[in-house]
């Protein structure tokens, strides 16, 4: 499957100051995948992976010598390195702490091999002592995003409508319709690629499609939750399980409105305040297993002036994996039956697609009794978004943010087509174009 990744990965590859990569993610999000079809376009990969064989670590247990290392690999592999024309795969790292360590020396004495390492849960449960500050470069890997899907859907009529957007800006309402219905799929599917392709080799059969796609989402959860007893160190393990179960949970209660913050009473007994929950809920988020909100009081900058640490919603990282959680049947979303999660499928939906397309911190805004999903900064100007599940796109909240903080653009993002005016600053599209504000 195409993954966008690719262009920053061609971008690192050709940058003469680049150094070690590190290539970061939950697990099964494709990173190993993404790798080695990155491998392809070289004379020659090679690939190593950590918790396949323990006998590695020992390479890395003499010293740090980048030079004697690749020597040694070069004997396990039984072929020889070409620091100039192969790449080299560290996948697993975080297995070898030491491996980690190492990759501060290839770029200070060995800076012309192109070495990339990849691993879920970096910088959780290792030290950081270990940790190369400054002698990495990172890439976030995410779940598909909706565009992505659509690419491995095929679907390259709707692919091209949204690639000239900037010279249309218009979708019809039969393109609108259509696309629509690619992202009821997405929200049962989700961006995790074993699902999208469990779902593309079974799609003659729908009902048996989506039956395998919940079926492998199960399994992933249960592998997250392995690894919060196998990686998870000194935080407490119960806590963090027992947080991200709190999460569908607790937006259950959700009507048709924004999600509220995230309430600590009652997640664990006994434990109703922040300061006793704050290293498993960063746990999480390190993790890539959930998305935090930050909630801002005001609508002037910067947002983390006005906002408090104990203050923010929890969403999942994958939509797909929240309906596997909750125990909605893909049938209701196709129905477009949401029940109480259909704001709150629509808001983690755009929280996916923003956190996939700027990689930055998000704000949701409330004040008083009102509120408005997402705020960003663009270009210095605050932009306000507005979530909307259905076609009704009115909005008391926006109205009184926008007249109060003098906001030049808003964006209400609805079940509606695309619709853009140049006399009128709010801007309305479709869920589906969540991440491609401004056209």
């Amino acid at each position: 499957m195409k993954r966008t990744i690719f262009d920053k990965l061609f971008a690192w590859k050709e940058d003469q100051k680049r150094k070690p990569l590190i290539v970061r993610g939950v697990r099964q999000v494709g990173k190993t995948y993404i790798l080695k079809k990155f491998g392809e376009r070289y004379q020659r990969c090679h690939y190593i992976n950590f918790e396949k064989d323990s006998k590695l670590l020992k390479i890395f247990e003499k010293d740090l010598d980048p030079k004697r290392i690749l020597d040694d690999l070069s004997f396990y592999l039984d072929q020889s390195i070409d620091i100039e024309s192969d790449l080299v795969i560290f996948d697993e790292i975080q297995e070898c702490p030491r491996a980690l360590t190492s990759l501060k020396y290839f770029q200070e004495d060995l800076s012309a091999l192109h070495i990339c390492a990849a691993g879920s849960l970096l910088g959780i449960h290792l030290s950081p002592l270990s940790f190369p500050v400054g002698k990495v470069d990172f890439l976030t890997m995410r779940p598909m995003s909706f565009e992505e899907f659509l690419m491995a859907l095929e679907d390259q009529k709707s692919l091209d409508i949204l690639n000239n957007l900037k010279l249309k800006r218009e979708i019809s309402e039969l393109v609108h319709e259509h696309l629509w219905e690619r992202l009821k799929y997405y929200m049962i599917i989700g961006g995790m690629p074993e699902a999208v392709a469990t779902y593309c080799d079974h799609k003659d059969n729908m009902f048996e499609a989506f039956s395998m796609v919940r079926g492998k989402q199960e399994d992933l959860v249960l592998a997250y939750y392995a690894d919060m007893t196998k990686h998870s160190g000194k935080v407490n393990a119960m806590h963090i399980d027992r947080i991200f179960r709190a999460i569908p949970t607790q937006l259950e209660q959700v009507q048709d409105r924004s999600v509220a913050k995230f309430k600590f009473r009652g997640v664990i007994p006994g434990v109703s305040h922040y300061h006793r929950l704050v290293n498993a809920i960063d746990w999480l988020e390190a993790a890539g297993l959930v998305i935090k909100v930050h909630i801002t009081n005001s609508g002037k900058l910067p947002f983390k002036a006005f906002s408090k640490e104990n203050a923010f919603k929890l969403l999942m990282f994958d939509v797909g994996i929240l309906g596997s959680m909750s125990g909605l049947s893909p049938q209701s979303i196709l129905a477009y039956d949401y029940g109480t999660y259909k704001g709150y499928f629509a808001e983690n939906f755009v929280a996916q697609e923003l956190m996939y397309a700027y990689e930055e911190e998000l704000f949701s805004w409330q004040e008083r009794n009102l509120e408005l999903e997402f705020l960003r900064e663009i270009k210095g100007e605050v932009v306000p978004f507005e979530v909307k599940s259905g076609s009704v796109v009115k909005s008391k909240s926006l109205k009184i943010f926008s007249e109060k903080y003098k906001s030049k653009s808003r964006v209400v993002l609805s079940g509606k087509t695309l619709s853009l005016n140049k006399e009128n600053p709010t801007q309305y599209y479709p869920l589906y174009l969540a991440g491609k504000f401004p056209i």
